[in-house]
């Protein structure tokens, strides 16, 4: 049981870092044009907080610090969903590559959900 445990923890964290690298290339295939930019920093920003937070959970000094890195981590996967939505509704990158991230992203934020509601003892 608690192999499983270490093998789920060490596969989701391959699995945040890989969706940080995705984010890095959608970023830098987006058109050169200011919304972009912006769009594109906010986004970068809030991907690769999920998974810096997911790792500086690991470095928490209590139980309850611990939590706070997940929720931080969640709040950044939910900000993620929103810069990702307006790139794909506003035509700005490509549909199905957008809708790839935001399937990953809500995959993401649905498993620190769950984590948080575990930790907390309420699952």
């Amino acid at each position: 049981m608690q192999n499983d445990k270490l093998k789920f923890k060490d596969e989701f964290k391959r699995r945040i870092y890989k969706f940080a690298l995705e984010i890095i290339k959608l970023v830098d295939e987006l058109p050169k044009e200011k919304t972009c930019e912006i769009i594109g920093n906010q986004l970068l920003r809030s991907a690769t907080s999920v998974g810096a937070n997911v790792v500086e959970a690991n470095s928490a000094c209590s139980k309850k610090d611990y939590i706070n890195f997940f929720n931080y981590a969640l709040k950044s996967a939910n900000e993620s969903k929103f810069w990702l939505g307006l790139l794909r509704d506003s035509g700005k990158f490509d549909k199905d590559k957008t809708n790839k991230l935001l399937k990953e992203t809500t995959e993401i934020a649905n498993i620190l959900a769950s984590s948080i509601l575990t930790l907390k003892g309420r699952k």
